[in-house]
């Protein structure tokens, strides 16, 4: 696709592709297709108005307002008025990419022909996209069901030449970029201002950043927690395939096959072949369960996200001129649910990592001193450092309550069941940062632990990781701010370097990491 433009609303989208539009890494555009599809449906959305046929939101009011009917005249107005009446987030500013991620989608979903809107909008749209002028949105005032109405309207301000817009690295007036580009306010017609706010773009497009970061982390979760168990002396036999076999979840097997092969020949391994341990803790036996169990949960976001990426959620839909239905399309909830399970699922590698901390600690493991520090006393050593991944993980305990679960009837009670998946989406990527900064104390913990097992190596591949980790973080002798390490491994963590460097290694020593899986769990 890379060397091709994507058409929207005729090729597919996927996780991969979007993120890959995103960052400029994939032209997208409107195919001749898509072409001919939305004008004939904006042409139907003319002829309803011309002919006085009443049709929600093209020459009705809106929510609780559907019964009043506005004339022939006043249809535009109507969808200006809409956009900026709906404009009412509050909050600091989502993430820029996340706005240009919320463009994207709109664009795949309006361009498949359903809505009503003008080429020209489409284009408009496209213009921001390929741009980088890209509008600035609050995070908060979605109830994640008549689309993410407040969050959308302001995504779309620009287009009438209202709101702010974030470009060349700076926040500016669009009035201001309209005079810097030469552009002026596009003429928003019939059923346009209800199509741009109806939609769940919000919820979708943060849940394109949940997958590519929760993918990450659970990558992640494997190899740091390989390297806890290599510290630890742990034994990999509880990774053994007929054991999996015997249960076979596939995320469970896949992270078996993931441990199996990042712990192979492995001296630290083998020097306790004959111990006389009878069985590890749960936070390193169960590695594949639990890490597998959440893999699972990320499958599910993932496969419902591809589905509600190419999903056409406007609401009225334009069959023909004859054919318009008032349905539920924009309703939340398919993704908030999915949403819900991967917060839970984020936290809960975030929970046993903490665990895998708290082991490395306690001096009970033969040739680690307690706090992972010879000199104590004078020193706490990484005693605090584990203070924090308590910390994170209560606080994600506490953000695991289910949006999805709670309802507040809105519009007069005309939109009397939401989803809330607005907030699912937000509450997921905030349980993934504090998990990146959980996994980043993690891996302190195991090149410090990798230390006291010296001369002893590991594998090619977690040897890979405890160099990255001591080119920018060195062994500790004695307290130092570890705050400022914490974050150095949070970046390495959070960048996906470390996770890069364990597959090209493997790439370069013919390391099969994904064995029969295949790219089962790719984001493309």
């Amino acid at each position: 696709m890379s060397n091709k433009i994507f058409k929207y609303g005729e090729n597919t989208l996927s996780t991969g592709l979007v993120l890959d539009i995103a960052h400029g890494k994939v032209k997208a555009g409107l195919g001749e297709n898509s072409r001919e599809r939305v004008l004939a449906n904006w042409k139907a959305v003319q002829n309803i108005v011309e002919k006085k046929k009443i049709v929600y939101g093209v020459n009705t009011g809106f929510g609780s307002l559907c019964n009043k009917i506005i004339s022939p005249e006043d249809t535009k107005t109507l969808q200006y008025n809409i956009l900026k009446s709906h404009s009412v987030g509050v909050g600091n500013p989502i993430d820029t990419e996340i706005a240009k991620i919320m463009l994207i989608l709109k664009m795949q979903a309006l361009s498949q022909g359903y809505s009503g809107v003008a080429i020209e909008t489409l284009e408009r749209i496209n213009w921001h996209i390929n741009n980088d002028a890209i509008p600035v949105v609050p995070e908060q005032g979605s109830v994640g069901a008549s689309g993410d109405l407040a969050p959308l309207s302001h995504l779309f301000l620009p287009l009438i030449g209202l709101g702010l817009v974030n470009y060349k690295g700076k926040v500016i007036e669009t009035a201001e970029l309209f005079k810097k580009e030469g552009l002026e306010p596009i003429n928003l017609g019939p059923k346009e201002g209800l199509a741009l706010i109806n939609g769940t773009q919000f919820i979708a497009a943060h849940a394109v950043k949940a997958v590519e970061r929760l993918g990450n982390m659970l990558d992640t979760a494997d190899i740091v927690g390989a390297m806890s168990l290599e510290g630890l002396l742990g034994s990999k036999r509880p990774f053994l395939a007929d054991l999996h076999k015997i249960r076979p979840y596939k995320g469970t097997q896949y992270v078996a096959h993931r441990l199996r092969t990042l712990l192979a020949n492995s001296e630290m391994v083998e020097s306790h072949t004959d111990c006389t341990r009878v069985q590890d803790p749960y936070s390193l036996r169960c590695m594949p369960q639990v890490h597998g169990a959440s893999r699972n949960a990320w499958a599910h976001l993932r496969d419902s996200l591809n589905v509600e990426l190419n999903a056409v959620t406007d609401n009225p839909i334009v069959l023909d001129e004859e054919n318009t239905i008032s349905g539920g399309n924009f309703h939340g909830q398919p993704m908030a649910l999915p949403l819900d399970y991967a917060t839970l699922a984020s936290a809960e590698i975030g929970n046993i990592s903490d665990r895998r901390c708290y082991l490395m600690l306690e001096g009970g493991y033969e040739g680690l001193p307690v706090l992972l520090l010879e000199n104590t006393g004078i020193n706490s050593g990484f005693m605090i450092p584990q203070y924090t991944t308590a910390a994170l993980v209560t606080e994600n305990k506490s953000l695991c309550f289910p949006p999805s679960a709670d309802s507040v009837p809105t519009s007069l009670g005309q939109e009397d069941h939401v989803s809330m998946g607005s907030i699912s989406g937000r509450r997921v990527n905030q349980v993934l940062t504090n998990i990146e900064k959980i996994f980043a104390i993690e891996l302190m913990c195991a090149a410090q632990a990798f230390d006291f097992r010296r001369p002893k190596k590991s594998s090619a591949l977690l040897e890979t990781c405890y160099s990255i980790v001591r080119e920018k973080i060195a062994f500790a002798e004695v307290d130092r701010v570890f705050g400022d390490d914490i974050e150095i491994a949070r970046q390495i963590i959070a960048s996906n370097v470390l996770v890069n460097a364990v597959n090209e290694t493997a790439t370069e020593n013919n390391i099969d990491l994904k064995g029969e899986f295949g790219n089962i769990y790719s984001i493309y």
